[in-house]
């Protein structure tokens, strides 16, 4: 397994100088407008937190920075649909260990559809090898979360760096535990993982670094301080409690 040492991405570092305005977008973000630094494990590493709190946009800007197409795919993808990425990874620098990764990919369900399509345009020049990469059949032929985890198992391999945005959007709980074994089975080959997810079950992996953005900063926590958990954990422990009382709530609205 990768070390401190070997791992393909060690940190990131914002430029805060060459920053125009922090009072803009993607700047003005609480979470990225007090970051310095942030450390990743030579493993896995989750950031976690609300919706709108910065995670996506910082693991985009890493994922560009590194050299990946903004909507997602391996390093050789270059096809845009919709140009909105941010400025941030224009005034980051990542810190990169010693070994280079065989491959990668950068994965955001947001953007799957447009990497699915350009998966079958590039598998119709290249011919039935290419899409055998991704299991040997077109992506659009298989259900939401059966063509998600097709790629998790077929196109990912190991000495890799994967950056994966929300991989839980389409998966079942059941198949969110099977990407714990997956990202296990990969981990065990020598692959980086930086994952942005809302999923308790796969931010459980215990090999792992969890940074939690909340309020304007974004701290290091264990798996059972995060918000995701302790939500989940309050209902399950109760759930006929919780859901009277947001139906008491809304009835008082």
């Amino acid at each position: 397994m990768l070390s401190q040492t070997t791992q393909y991405i060690r940190s990131l570092k914002i430029n805060r100088d060459s920053i125009p305005s922090f009072d803009e977008y993607p700047f003005n973000l609480p979470a990225i407008c007090n970051l310095s630094t942030l450390e990743f494990h030579p493993r896995v590493t989750f950031i976690v937190g609300e919706n709108g709190a910065g995670k996506s946009t910082i693991l985009e800007a890493i994922a560009i920075a590194y050299g990946f197409n903004p909507e997602g795919g391996t390093k050789n993808f270059n096809f845009s649909s919709n140009d909105t990425h941010s400025e941030l990874d224009e005034h980051i620098k990542l810190i990169k260990g010693v070994r280079l990764p065989k491959d990668g990919f950068f994965f955001r369900a947001e953007s799957f559809y447009n990497v699915a399509s350009n998966i079958d345009v590039l598998a119709r020049s290249g011919g039935s090898s290419f899409l055998n990469m991704y299991g040997g059949k077109s992506l659009h032929a298989q259900s939401h979360g059966e063509s998600f985890f097709s790629i998790f198992v077929n196109r990912f391999s190991g000495y890799s760096l994967y950056i994966l945005d929300e991989p839980e959007a389409a998966l079942s709980p059941s198949r969110q535990m099977a990407m714990i074994r997956r990202i296990h089975q990969l981990v065990e080959s020598n692959c980086q993982f930086i994952i942005a997810t809302h999923s308790p079950i796969i931010m459980a992996y215990p090999d792992a670094a969890i940074y939690e953005i909340t309020g304007s900063s974004i701290n290091e926590v264990d798996y059972d301080e995060t918000e995701h958990y302790q939500t989940m954990r309050a209902f399950f422990d109760n759930p006929k409690r919780i859901i009277d009382m947001l139906i008491e709530e809304d009835a008082e609205d």
